[in-house]
């Protein structure tokens, strides 16, 4: 497998469309190494579509260089996808198609798939038309240097008459997003700092740009595309799809919403409905805790031949079609479009969609893999970024409550401690799940999910990722009548989760920047 990779050659422009003369350009971290995306925008001439754009979005060939069933397609399929971690990357592909010959660097000519999307002036997708192209990059760019120069700062290495384009097909499609009620989650999400000692430093949090989301837009949109394409064609896809919230899921939801003072509508819901919800305790102190309930509340997303469609993005058809060098998905979506516009060689070979219900089961199972083991990996980090804080005090929310004590998450790291009920102040605590909350049998001290408390670190293993805090206040006397401390509201996780132990976490979809697009 890896010797295939390393005797690979770049693929010859041969009849390929050719796109070397549009400033394409990458948008990526500044950590990125493999640039697998690249994007243009132009205002629409055609008379008929007034305030419309024109889109070029170009993705990396690996179609070309990955066949079905050689060595390189079958460990790409055991791996499914690639894992990120704070230090390292797990590719999917051998580095020599990832950060080389499938990686979009700048003024290098590279093999693509493009796709060229016509959107209205409200961001609706009129039309699509696929290629196989050869492109040549015109700069790598980051997100902060493009928010930096979209907000007046220095242009730096960003081509003329690239950036004002982008911005006005962005700001179309928000305003399609927005119609059709897309869920909009606000949740924090931090990455670790090294230092030159290669220990953890710090653990900052990420800052979300209008850049990250300018390019999620531009790749929700070319997946949307894939998804029509495929199904226009008559061919196989593999659909990125996304159930409603089971009825369950919802009557948990509805329950503690209402200890919130919050009501979730009946009947047919979308995303718009829960932004609702999310609209109202902006700002708030239980702002983070609602947006996690929201998140739990949601079915998780998978690969299926069958389209459902996806309800967090508000699509009824979609499919990942924007990053074959990380995702397997992706790769049956180009090898069934080459195939359905005979764009030449590394097509979906005829029978290979009777295996797509097998295949997404399989690709869905190394995602939820992956992610375990990132958030693993994060949880350790950061295990051992506090362990020389041992026995200081920090202030932190309840996130879960189990019979067996309180998980807390602290401020400023984001870490998930555990308190043990035999750590609490003296007494013996009953668990009540329907109030989310553990309480006093004598002293009614109880203690909610919401709350905010003072506690301290008692210790950090960096080896497990295990956090374990003792409680500094006395949490609410029930004798009293008092309510949640400072009114600081109650929060995201059931009673019920606790009983195997830590409060279900579902990842957000993150791209990290790359993450995000797991969407």
């Amino acid at each position: 497998m890896l010797k295939q990779a390393e005797t690979a050659r770049p693929a010859p422009v041969g009849d390929r469309t050719d796109l070397r003369d549009l400033p394409l350009v990458t948008i990526d971290g500044a950590d990125a190494r493999d640039f697998d995306d690249a994007v243009h925008a132009c205002a629409d001439d055609d008379p008929e579509n007034p305030g419309g754009w024109r889109l070029t979005v170009a993705i990396a060939d690996v179609a070309w260089y990955v066949r079905p069933d050689d060595p390189l397609d079958r460990e790409a399929y055991r791996r499914g996808n690639s894992a990120y971690f704070p230090d390292r990357v797990v590719p999917m592909l051998p580095e020599r198609l990832s950060n080389d010959l499938c990686s979009l660097r700048p003024r290098e000519d590279r093999p693509c798939m493009a796709v060229e999307l016509t959107i209205d002036a409200n961001g609706a997708l009129q039309r699509q038309r696929f290629m196989r192209a050869v492109m040549r990059s015109a700069a790598r760019l980051t997100y902060e240097a493009v928010q930096a120069a979209q907000d007046g700062g220095s242009r730096g290495d960003i081509p003329d008459g690239v950036l004002a384009p982008l911005y006005g097909a962005f700001a179309a499609l928000l305003r399609a997003r927005e119609k059709r009620g897309t869920l909009e989650l606000d949740l924090p999400e931090r990455r670790v700092v090294f230092g030159d000692d290669r220990r953890v430093a710090a653990i900052v949090p990420v800052e979300r740009l209008d850049s990250h989301r300018l390019i999620e837009e531009f790749m929700i949109t070319a997946n949307v595309a894939a998804a029509r394409e495929l199904k226009r064609l008559h061919q196989p896809c593999m659909y990125r799809v996304h159930d409603e919230p089971s009825l369950e899921k919802l009557t948990d939801l509805r329950e503690i919403l209402a200890e919130y003072g919050l009501s979730l509508s009946k009947g047919v819901l979308n995303g718009g409905d829960f932004n609702r919800i999310l609209a109202r305790v902006a700002g708030e102190p239980h702002e983070r805790l609602v947006n996690e309930l929201v998140l739990r509340s949601q079915s998780q997303a998978v690969y299926a031949p069958e389209n459902i469609g996806h309800f967090g993005l508000g699509l009824r058809d979609y499919a990942h079609f924007t990053s074959p060098i990380r995702r397997y998905a992706d790769l049956l979506v180009h090898r069934a479009l080459i195939a359905g516009l005979r764009l030449g060689p590394g097509s979906l070979p005829p029978e290979a969609g009777a295996d797509f219900a097998e295949a997404g089961q399989h690709i869905s199972t190394t995602e939820r893999r992956a992610a375990i083991a990132e958030r693993n990996a994060m949880d350790r980090y950061t295990a051992s970024f506090l362990k020389d804080r041992v026995g200081e005090g920090f202030t932190g929310t309840i996130r879960g409550v189990a019979r067996f004590g309180l998980f807390v998450s602290l401020a400023d790291s984001g870490a998930d401690g555990l308190v043990p009920v035999s750590r609490l102040p003296g007494d013996y605590y009953v668990h009540d799940e329907s109030r989310h909350a553990l309480v006093g049998e004598r002293s009614g001290r109880t203690y909610r999910l919401g709350d905010v408390v003072e506690v301290r670190l008692t210790e950090a293993d960096g080896l497990t990722g295990s956090v374990v805090l003792d409680i500094l206040d006395g949490g609410d006397s029930e004798h009293t009548g008092s309510g949640s401390r400072s009114g600081k509201g109650r929060g995201p996780q059931r009673g019920r989760s606790g009983r195997s132990g830590k409060p279900g976490r579902h990842p957000v979809p993150r791209k990290s920047a790359k993450l995000r697009r797991r969407k």
